[in-house]
């Protein structure tokens, strides 16, 4: 056990460089009635009855997500006297890390934010909680949320894991600069068309472009999804070492005709950073992005970084073929850490988190479109105009042009993750050619997973 933990450790120093998470999508306009409202919003907010519980949580993110939600808790504990629940959060870059340290102290927060990337260890660990007798003991209400949202967060004949939120990778952008330089964007770009609006912008403006610099792995396997190929084999890389050559050319592309941003911009920058990411960061054209690759549910945090006058816009990540590509995705899950001493009252709150209006009305659908569906039709008319548009393009753009999810990815893939950034780096500051890359890339990426 104790090697174990060591290993995701381990795993964890390279997650900084992983995206994402996995699921189906959750339909937003479900039939719903005020009765099951306001039923699910009374259970959500059942107490211990007594007692003094003091719990504590665990997320990353930006800082709204952290006042939301340390309000939604707060809200918790006002209606549920006797219970103070703690919220501890961080950067995407330190969450792991610091997560991994407890894990190994045998102190796991009693409530974590957890990732689809990571889901499959951490169970294997024995770090989470198994939520399916809470749920058939009706603890946990999952009844408005669709088979495939629950699937995402299921490992064996356990489930683990309660969708935080639905979302899709999303290539968000400088909308108001692109319009003011008539550069128009379309949905389901191929990499081909990504860069030539790519060059259009170097030449109109002097903006240049971050293709997910030292963040590269979810995009990886996006893409690699366009050609038919699944990221992950058994204990071996998909495809072959040629098959990854167009996601290097088209690094080695920018970097020859100068669209794609120094890498130098990032060596004081936190890499994660929504409020350092060089479409809303920057001195200026030679240090700025046109766009980033994020996540659907990213939007709103990235408008309010964005300076005075920016409109951000959302599309596509680009691909081969966009519409093989493209996945609904569990933007982020709820788990309950296996060191709780208060396990009941965890999953209580995990509970109202997901189920209790009067909590969603305070998170808004930050973490995504939320899992109920019932939720997601009430908050849908009081979103702002920036949260509408992230559920019309999920509505919209994504779910009726998506293919299913893979697999979570298997023991090994942060260390596979960590690999690609140092080979990105390579490729960008010029000590490898896109052929080289692809080769010590594949290469090293195989021996990684043939020792698992």
């Amino acid at each position: 056990m104790k090697k174990r933990i060591a290993l995701l450790m381990a795993a964890a120093m390279a997650a900084a460089s992983l995206t994402g998470c996995g699921g189906g999508a959750t339909s937003t306009t479900a039939d719903t009635t005020e009765g099951s409202a306001a039923a699910g919003t009374t259970e959500a907010g059942a107490g211990n009855g007594g007692g003094d519980v003091k719990l504590t949580m665990s997320w990353w993110g930006n800082q709204v997500r952290n006042e939301k939600t340390q309000a939604a808790l707060d809200l918790y504990g006002e209606q549920n006297p006797g219970t103070v629940i703690e919220g501890q959060f961080s950067e995407w870059s330190d969450y792991w890390n610091k997560l991994a340290t407890s894990a190994a102290g045998q102190a796991i927060p009693d409530l974590v934010q957890m990732d689809y990337s990571f889901i499959d260890q951490y169970v294997k660990n024995g770090l989470l909680v198994d939520l399916k007798p809470y749920i058939e003991d009706g603890t946990l209400d999952v009844s408005n949320i669709s088979d495939n949202t629950m699937a995402s967060g299921t490992v064996g004949d356990g489930i683990y894991a309660i969708c935080a939120g639905i979302n899709a990778p999303s290539l968000l952008y400088n909308k108001t600069l692109l319009e003011e330089n008539g550069i128009e964007i379309k949905d389901y770009m191929t990499t081909d068309e990504f860069i030539d609006v790519c060059r259009q912008v170097y030449e109109k403006t002097g903006y240049k472009t971050n293709i997910a610099y030292y963040n590269a792995g979810a995009y990886l396997d996006y893409f690699m999804r366009g050609y038919d190929v699944v990221l992950y084999g058994d204990k071996k890389m998909g495809g072959t070492a040629e098959e990854y050559l167009p996601f290097f050319q088209m690094y080695e592309t920018g970097i020859k005709e100068e669209w794609f941003i120094d890498p130098g911009v990032f060596a004081e920058l936190s890499i994660g950073s929504v409020e350092q990411e060089p479409l809303v960061y920057g001195s200026g054209p030679e240090t700025m992005s046109w766009c980033a690759f994020y996540s659907s549910n990213q939007l709103t945090a990235v408008q309010k970084a964005a300076p005075d006058g920016m409109e951000i816009g959302i599309t596509t990540w680009p691909s081969a073929d966009p519409k093989k590509s493209g996945y609904l995705k569990s933007g982020q899950f709820f788990s309950v850490g296996a060191h709780t001493k208060n396990p009941e009252e965890a999953v209580k709150v995990l509970n109202f988190l997901t189920n209790s209006s009067e909590a969603n009305n305070i998170l808004l659908g930050e973490r995504g479109v939320p899992a109920s569906s019932v939720i997601a039709n009430e908050l849908a008319p009081k979103m702002s105009d920036v949260d509408q548009e992230v559920i019309r393009y999920i509505n919209e753009v994504v779910t009726p042009n998506c293919s299913p999810i893979n697999p979570p990815q298997p023991d090994g893939a942060s260390e596979v993750s960590n690999l690609l950034n140092q080979v990105q780096e390579q490729l960008c500051y010029g000590a490898y050619d896109a052929a080289t890359a692809a080769e010590e890339f594949f290469n090293g990426a195989n021996n990684i997973m043939n020792k698992k």
